[in-house]
């Protein structure tokens, strides 16, 4: 072998390796949990937290790569990943137990904001990590309808108690205002009635520990996103859009929206990109082409994937089975993607982030 291999070399060649949810060294963060380089093989199981679970493949063939590449004459290398377990903080003055808190909005309304939404939430939560859905919508709650939930929550202990979308082997809270308004009635309200109803939902449901909060945000520019900013650290927004120059230049709007109140840009997503006639698996650019990824560019924000203008997709959000796109093998591929590059810019900007300062020692 052209480089000695020992468990302090294979260690060695991870010292710098980064955990997607913090940016610190996995070994600096006790994550490097095991190493064995005995000949023929070098075998390493590292902990991850659920709050990166859509990287975890990623992760693990980032670091085969690299063990390969330090150590070439070695036939064999195994890297095996184990849950590690780190609880999130309370965040902002509702206490809300949160790592990461991702606002989905767009500049108008018909982008298909609300399925996107629930898309990334149920997308996240397939793969592993905790995640609660917030239909911040007041005026108008699709979620409920797209994920098939109806009912009254209830209230324990002054605590509202979420409904639950079964995915997975698991579930998933979510809340609307759409399951507290009869159907057909409409919510008029001002700014301070729609502030004061956006803090009780956040404070007063039980959530339980996430790694991720996805928030349906209304469309345009109004007060939600400020009473947003005042009552929780925002993660970042998502900004939906269609490819047509109209919607591209509410989007835009939307993004200086987001960035005026000082919540970073986490990216574009593309609905409605194109269509595929399922009878001649022709393409038509129906709204036009590539305006997001365009956009996106132009202003320096990460464009995070394109959604195609598809039948099931419509049929499972009417349906009440959005959830259900997951298993259909043409819109998959699509949303898993976005998922993958949401949770990759966050490890990304993690990463790069400044080290910090060593705790003294006592």
């Amino acid at each position: 072998m052209s480089t000695a291999v020992d468990q302090a070399a294979v260690r060695a060649a991870l010292a710098d390796f980064p955990d997607p949810e913090t940016g610190r060294p996995l070994a600096e963060m006790g994550q490097l949990v095991a190493v064995e380089a005995a000949p023929p093989a070098i075998r390493v199981s590292i902990g991850l937290t659920t709050h990166s679970a859509v990287l975890w493949k990623q992760v693990r063939g980032r670091i085969e790569e690299r063990l390969r590449t330090r150590f070439p004459g070695v036939p064999a290398v195994e890297v095996t990943i184990t849950p590690h377990h780190r609880p999130p903080g309370k965040l902002g003055q509702i206490g809300l137990e949160a790592k990461s808190v991702v606002a989905v909005g767009s500049g108008k309304g018909g982008v298909g904001k609300s399925t996107i939404a629930a898309s990334i939430a149920i997308g996240l939560a397939r793969a592993g990590s905790t995640v609660g859905l917030l239909d911040a919508d007041v005026y108008g709650p699709s979620v409920p309808h797209l994920l098939g939930l109806e009912g009254r929550p209830q209230v324990e202990s002054g605590k509202i108690v979420p409904m639950r979308l079964a995915v997975g082997t698991g579930s998933m809270p979510v809340m609307s205002m759409g399951f507290l308004v009869p159907p057909g009635e409409a919510v008029v309200w001002r700014g301070p009635m729609l502030h004061g109803a956006i803090s009780q939902m956040l404070r007063d449901t039980l959530w339980g520990p996430l790694d991720y909060l996805v928030i349906d945000m209304p469309p345009g520019t109004g007060d939600i996103a400020l009473s947003l900013s005042q009552v929780l650290p925002l993660t970042g927004a998502v900004v939906v859009c269609t490819p047509q120059d109209v919607a591209l230049l509410d989007a835009t709007k939307a993004i200086a929206m987001f960035r005026k109140v000082n919540i970073p840009i986490l990216g574009m997503v593309e609905n409605m990109s194109f269509f595929v006639c399922p009878d001649t698996l022709k393409r038509y650019d129906i709204f036009g082409t590539g305006g997001a990824k365009r956009t996106a560019k132009e202003l320096e924000i990460p464009f995070l994937g394109e959604v195609p203008l598809q039948i099931p997709i419509r049929e499972h959000g009417d349906a009440g089975r959005t959830a259900a796109n997951y298993d259909d093998p043409a819109a998959r591929p699509y949303l898993e993607a976005i998922c993958e590059r949401l949770v990759g810019h966050l490890a990304a900007t993690n990463a790069a982030r400044p080290p910090l300062p060593s705790l003294p020692t006592l």
